[in-house]
């Protein structure tokens, strides 16, 4: 059982462990298991460490994210550069195909489109980009388009899911559609959520995965 104040600590203290934010001065408050978090960060990857280890911390049902980034006049880089060093990344990655993600920068700010016939290589397109000066956000627009024509089938999903020692399937509902996987149902944690998910998009076949899994976790409501 966890009040707002301890929850709010364990997110500054989750945070403060973390190398790249020992010295960031990042606000947090905590309410009902809803996190913010507010600041200012010299980097996009210090933000998304932030955003990270806050969704790790037990008790954690959301997070709204509210960090801002700035960088030092030295670190500023023009879109034009800042898209030549993200094709380059791109381009440098083994795992994500020549030729078929698009970039579009304006103002530090890059989106990322294409189709791609694994998720992990969208995610791994978004990774290649997040440690590059001037980068202040990414758009992750790629759309997975699965090379695969076998169909899902539900229990190969829930076996997967249920093979994994960190997430708790006792209460996770599995539903196919077509190319669609839907998760549904209750996890304790932020991690097991997301973890179902990256589970689930790695089945054959697969377009699309709605994750509805609620994070409950009981704690106090008290200040």
């Amino acid at each position: 059982m966890k009040t707002n104040s301890e929850l709010q600590t364990d997110v500054q203290n989750a945070i403060k462990w973390e190398p790249l934010m020992n010295a960031a001065e990042i606000g947090v408050t905590a309410k009902d298991g809803v996190v913010s978090l507010t600041g200012i960060v010299d980097s996009y990857a210090k933000k998304l460490e932030a955003e990270n280890a806050a969704k790790k911390v037990i008790g954690v049902k959301a997070v709204a994210e509210n960090i801002e980034v700035h960088f030092p006049n030295s670190w500023s880089k023009t879109d034009e550069e800042i898209a030549t060093e993200v094709l380059s990344a791109l381009r440098s990655n083994w795992s994500i195909p020549n030729d078929k993600v698009s970039v579009r920068v304006e103002k530090g700010w890059i989106t990322l489109d294409g189709e791609l016939p694994w998720n992990y290589q969208r995610e791994a397109a978004k990774t290649a980009v997040h440690y590059l000066n001037g980068v202040k956000g990414v758009t992750n627009n790629i759309k997975i388009k699965s090379e695969s024509h076998n169909a899902i089938e539900k229990k190969d999903v829930e076996d997967a899911i249920a093979r994994s020692w960190s997430v708790d399937d006792s209460d996770i509902s599995v539903s196919v559609s077509g190319t669609t996987v839907t998760l549904s149902g209750i996890v304790d944690s932020w991690y097991e959520k997301e973890e179902a998910g990256r589970i689930a998009w790695n089945t054959p076949g697969i377009w699309h995965v709605k994750n509805d899994l609620v994070v409950d976790y009981d704690y106090a409501i008290i200040d």
